[in-house]
């Protein structure tokens, strides 16, 4: 007789969304240490950090379109905008963020660098950057300077649009009176600092990942320097979950023994295990030693990519826990259900998995195309 829900409406594709958004906005913040807050310990991310933050955000919406019935139909949301339906004005909410913050902002600072390779570039390549220039060619230091200028503008802009893109997640969530797992003011501040951490700790791994393979050294500073704010984030967040969770235990409404036994039973090993345990407390753990104690440079970067590795794991159990687990328990709280993920299926593992690749694939075209790396590397190379 119970549970009376046999049937989880959103899948792992649902999981995926909120955690590839997610790395858009914390990369983004990442990047913006250096252009606004001036951090200049973190430059050598910056360019890395904003190719990240456009490669996933292009595949952002594919696992909704997957999950959609009609994906055409998506176009309607355009067409006929609905302002009271959170989910209808995510479509404006990305095409802002994809047009006039991260485009525009990638754009003003490669403009001189896409102008030069338009001149000194031959065949297919010098057609796509005489394409990139938009037909600017002028790359005089007034022109240059206005360019940082705008470019700031847009960057102060895009940390505000950053929280919007992602925290509206957690609002859609939160906002969800009848179910008690996903109802709470504070998912959607959970879901924005959770995404700092996740993309902090991604660009992290890319930065030493990608100098290894083209046989440069890591700069150590700058990834001492990443590692800490990674460090201090990761505590805003477990603190913030913390916070959330000694409020559900103090209230105690009629729900609470019911999710209390899901948490221990049906999320054991996602919730307990793998997002507290390994994608917590140990790379927090790791971080916060590595701020006392000072170890040789080759430990260290071992060190950072386990700790960056095991809080990607993290977050992704966090997401998976929220969404999954906001659906397995019964609205008559005497019973569950249990999600079975297939392998090919529309929404199954396979293409779960192309999804995930997918976003590496389109980074290595933009860094083929535009270079990150300091002019100084690119020339030596």
């Amino acid at each position: 007789m119970y549970p009376n829900e046999t049937e989880l409406q959103w899948s792992v594709l649902i999981v995926l969304y909120p955690f590839i958004t997610g790395l858009v906005a914390g990369a983004f913040i990442l990047a913006s240490l250096e252009r606004v807050f001036r951090v200049q310990a973190v430059k050598p991310t910056y360019r890395l950090a904003l190719l990240t933050a456009l490669a996933f955000l292009l595949v952002a919406p594919l696992p909704l379109q997957l999950h959609l019935g009609h994906p055409e139909r998506s176009f309607e949301m355009y067409l006929t905008p609905h302002t009271s339906s959170a989910m209808a004005m995510f479509g404006f909410v990305y095409l802002w963020y994809l047009m006039v913050v991260l485009l525009l902002e990638i754009w003003l600072d490669y403009r001189k660098d896409i102008v030069l390779l338009s001149r000194s570039s031959t065949g297919f390549m010098k057609f796509i950057y005489r394409v990139l220039t938009l037909g600017s060619q002028n790359i005089c230091p007034e022109a240059l300077h206005i360019d940082d200028r705008v470019g700031y503008v847009i960057t102060v802009i895009g940390i505000p649009s950053a929280f919007l893109l992602h925290g509206y997640v957690g609002f859609i969530f939160g906002s969800v009176k009848a179910n008690p797992w996903w109802s709470t003011p504070m998912m959607p501040i959970v879901f924005i600092f959770s995404a700092m951490v996740s993309g902090i700790a991604a660009v992290m791994l890319l930065y030493m990942l990608t100098t290894k393979l083209r046989g440069q050294k890591i700069n150590m500073a700058c990834v001492d320097t990443i590692a800490r704010y990674l460090f201090y984030t990761f505590i805003i967040d477990f603190s913030l979950e913390m916070l959330d969770l000694l409020h559900r235990i103090y209230e105690s409404d009629e729900s609470f023994k019911s999710l209390d036994f899901m948490v221990h039973t049906k999320l054991f090993l996602s919730h307990i295990v793998v997002q507290i345990l390994f994608g917590t407390v140990l790379p927090l753990t790791i971080l916060a030693i590595m701020q006392v104690v000072r170890l040789s440079e080759g430990v260290r970067v071992k060190l950072y990519s386990m700790a960056g590795l095991m809080t990607l794991i993290g977050i992704f159990a966090m997401r998976w826990n929220v969404v999954i687990g906001g659906q397995i328990f019964s609205k008559s709280y005497l019973g569950y259900t249990t999600y079975r993920m297939g392998i090919l299926d529309k929404e199954g593992l396979l293409p779960a998995v192309i999804l995930m690749i997918l976003p590496f694939v389109i980074l290595t075209v933009l860094v083929k195309v535009l270079p990150p790396w300091p002019k100084a590397e690119t020339a030596a190379r």
